[in-house]
Formats: structure tokens, sequence, C-alpha cells
């Protein structure tokens, strides 16, 4: 149980955000990927049907971008079908599903998308992300997607992390810069969603505010980055130029640099 008499569920509590969401839903019946995996879609609606939760929070994904490339299957399994899985059952017990997608729905040919706007993924990722919602809204009204981007948090490798490590083993990190989102702060997402659970469904765009390059992200955490082009750094998976999340429907959060500032005391404090 959490908020008053609400019981919650929460699937990938073991992941960056998951583990935040146990913090901030600290009442909450958690599972992680080993104890509950989603695609397990008996395993899972036994534990839903055992609970009869009030509401379900779906933190449980499949987030190597290049990888997805290679193990698509697998992507789709968890971050497409999955999640309907999730959203079918929990209609049938009367549970409302917080489920998390990402900017990657969008091809970024738009500086800043809004809720409404179409969707046209450029990797198995996005693609992948995007079945997921689809599934989501087909398979019952009763949920909010939550769609952020750029995250970092304590519990997992992230950006921020990779950063620090290359910067103390390089004498220049090169980091592309004409690639632009918002970063996200696990933990400010973790309590956002509490503030937004009982809001209408629908899709809702929740990330730090503020818009900036991988780079000028990386020269926030670093000082020895340097800027390139995509072109000099090729990935496997294709990534969109802009994608900017404007959000429409709630209250904004703090500015992203403010919460890159917050995160590296606290990692340094967990490090201790």
């Amino acid at each position: 149980m959490v908020v008053g008499t609400i019981k919650v569920i929460i699937f990938g509590a073991g992941g960056m955000l998951g583990s935040d969401l146990c913090k901030v839903f600290n009442d909450a019946i958690s599972f992680t990927r080993n104890e509950v995996d989603i695609t397990n879609r008996q395993l899972m609606a036994a534990v839903l049907r055992e609970n009869m939760p009030d509401i379900v929070i779906n933190a449980a994904a499949f987030t190597n971008v290049n990888r997805a490339e290679e193990e698509s299957e697998l992507a789709f399994e968890v971050n497409g079908y999955a999640p309907g899985y999730i959203a079918e059952e929990c209609s049938q017990i009367g549970s409302k599903l917080i489920h998390y997608s990402t900017d990657y729905v969008f091809d970024g040919t738009k500086q800043e998308y809004i809720e409404s706007d179409n969707t046209n993924p450029i990797n198995v990722y996005g693609r992948s992300k995007l079945l997921g919602e689809q599934q989501i809204a087909s398979k019952t009204d009763d949920f909010i997607i939550i769609r952020t981007s750029w995250l970092f948090g304590l519990n997992g490798g992230n950006f921020v992390k990779t950063m620090l490590e290359l910067s103390e083993k390089m004498d220049t990190v090169k980091v592309v810069n004409d690639q632009f989102g918002k970063p996200t702060y696990t933990a400010d997402l973790a309590n956002k969603t509490l503030e937004i659970i009982n809001l209408e469904s629908g899709i809702y765009h929740i990330t730090n505010e503020g818009i900036c390059s991988w780079y000028e992200f990386a020269s926030e955490v670093i000082d020895n980055s340097s800027p390139c082009s995509s072109e000099e750094f090729v990935t496997k998976a294709k990534r969109p130029r802009y994608s900017v999340l404007k959000n429409t429907k709630t209250s904004s959060m703090r500015p992203w640099r403010e919460s890159v500032q917050d995160y590296l005391k606290n990692l340094k404090e967990q490090s201790k």
C-alpha cells in the first residue's frame, strides 16, 4: 500500500528508475526482474490477481538502445508486448497502469514535441516503446503513459557515470553536440509520478527543464569533454537529432543542471 489506503505494485524495482520509485512509494509491493519477468504473462497475471492493486507501476524495460538493434525480438517482447499483457490484466482487475515511454518515439525532425504530436521512431528501441504505448491504449482505458528522456540516477549505469569514468581514463572525451534533448533525474521523475497518479488517463511528457546537447550535458559533469558530430561518432542505433519533450499538461520540474549537481552530490555520498 501507499498514498493513504491505495495499494501499489511496482515492476522493475531493481532498475535505475524503479529503485527511486520504491523510495517514493515506500509501502508498495515491489518486484525486480529476477522476481517477476513481465514477459512471463502467467506469472505477472498471478501476482496481480493475488495482490489486487489499485495502481500498477511498470518501470521494467529493455533500455540499451544500441543492443536493441541486435536483440530486436527481446526488445519488442519487453517494451512492446509485455506492457500490453499488464494493461489487459489491469483492465480485468480494475487497476490503473502507470508506464514509462521515451522521447525516441519521435524522429527528431521537429525541435520539440508535445504529447499529441505524431510519432515516427527511427530505431528499434523507439519502435518497441511505441508498440508498448499502442498496446496499453488498446487494452485499457485507465492508464498514464509518461514519456521521459535522457535518464540518470543512482542505481545503474547512465550517461553521467559513463562520462565520469571516461574522463578519468582519457585526456579528451568526445561527445556529440548535434543531438538535443532534456536530461532527467530519476529521483525527480519518481516524485513527479506520485504527484500525477490521480490525473486523467493519457500521455504525459515529464522531464527536467532546459534543453541541451549531449556535449553540453557532459560539460556539466566533466571538464575534458570535446564536441564532435554524429557523423564522427557513429552508433548502431540511429538517434533523433531533436528529441525535446514539451510538457503541456502538468507543472514543470526543476532545471536539469540543478538536478545534475544534486545527483553528483548524492553520488559522492553513496561512494563513501
